[in-house]
């Protein structure tokens, strides 16, 4: 089930009230069924044997995609995650904007990762939803690059060194017409949405409720903001990819390569800190929440815990039950997991 928004936030209150209004609608059409929703990026005791690739509208994609890639895995079938679009103004506004959010996305799984448990067993990831996202598309390579996204100094450039590159690897792997040319088909971790003047960041989880999103956004709102008017140095891509693995297999105790500090916990403080000191006073009524998962712990690293403390007393299975009939009341109140 997904949730969009049809026009821009003016704010992030009311990025919560009307999301969290979608959440509602959705939870009262489901109860008819017996069902519920559950956050988080990834379920985790669904089976492939128990779902399928989606048979209604737009099909003719996931037709299109199956003609070269293996849809029957993680990465395809079992993947939640939070999209964020930000607008930009001219062409130069844009560049600006998608480096500095190359050099910020492979910090943001630390703090976003919510995936530590899937077919019911824990993930040898704190983020395994970004590990098999890594992965899903090995057939064709130049879709997903290395999820961080190589730097680039124009649109047109930008245009022929990525859009271009796997629309023609696409094609000569047999891919249909409909994957060719489209700026969505990139699975890198933030593109470009030339169609809505916006970058996209795709590399969080989804978190376990809207007012989590909420903040996650306000971060990388305020950061940001810091890091274009301060005209932060782009580290080398290489460093951004070594980091990013780290990152997603590590979470906030990765050992980095970036120079605000040895762990992606320091890294996380001081990007926090930068937000707080750019924030609007309506985003920083929401960085409370980012310092707790920064201290505490991301809500995959707080979920492992939980779930392994229950399963000394019960069976594994009950436990992942347990924990995550409290991430289905977590969703349904908009009130962050304990």
């Amino acid at each position: 089930m997904e949730l969009k928004a049809n026009t821009p936030f003016e704010s992030p209150q009311q990025f919560e009230e009307t999301m969290q209004k979608g959440v509602v609608t959705l939870a009262g059409i489901l109860e008819k069924h017996n069902a519920k929703l559950l956050g988080t990026g990834m379920h985790p005791t669904l089976k492939f044997s128990e779902t399928g690739v989606w048979p209604h509208r737009h099909r003719s994609i996931y037709t299109d995609y199956g003609r070269t890639f293996n849809l029957k895995q993680h990465g395809w079938l079992n993947i939640q995650s939070f999209h964020l679009n930000l607008p930009f103004s001219d062409e130069d506004d844009g560049i600006q904007l998608h480096n500095q959010l190359a050099n910020l996305c492979p910090y943001l799984p630390a703090i976003s990762a919510a995936s530590p448990i899937y077919e019911g067993k824990e993930g040898t990831y704190v983020d395994n939803r970004l590990w098999f996202y890594k992965t899903n598309q090995a057939e064709v390579p130049s879709v997903a690059g290395d999820i961080i996204p190589e730097y680039t100094a124009s649109f047109n450039l930008y245009k022929e060194e990525v859009i271009d590159k796997y629309s023609h690897d696409l094609a000569s792997a047999g891919a249909g017409k409909t994957l060719l040319f489209k700026e969505w088909v990139n699975s890198r971790g933030v593109i470009f949405r030339f169609d809505r003047r916006a970058v996209e960041i795709r590399v969080m989880d989804e978190q376990e409720c809207i007012k989590s999103d909420v903040a996650i956004s306000c971060l990388i709102r305020a950061a940001l903001r810091g890091m274009m008017e301060q005209q932060t140095e782009l580290l080398s891509h290489d460093v951004l990819v070594s980091d990013f693995n780290s990152v997603i297999s590590d979470g906030l105790n990765a050992m980095v390569l970036h120079p605000a500090g040895k762990t992606a916990r320091e890294v996380c403080r001081y990007l926090c800190k930068l937000a707080s000191d750019n924030a609007t006073e309506q985003e920083k009524q929401y960085l409370w929440l980012i310092r707790k998962r920064i201290e505490h712990g991301n809500l995959s690293e707080v979920i492992r815990e939980k779930v392994s403390r229950r399963a000394q007393k019960t069976d594994y299975m009950e436990a992942i039950r347990d924990v995550y009939s409290m991430l289905i009341s977590c969703l349904a109140d908009n009130q962050p997991f304990p």
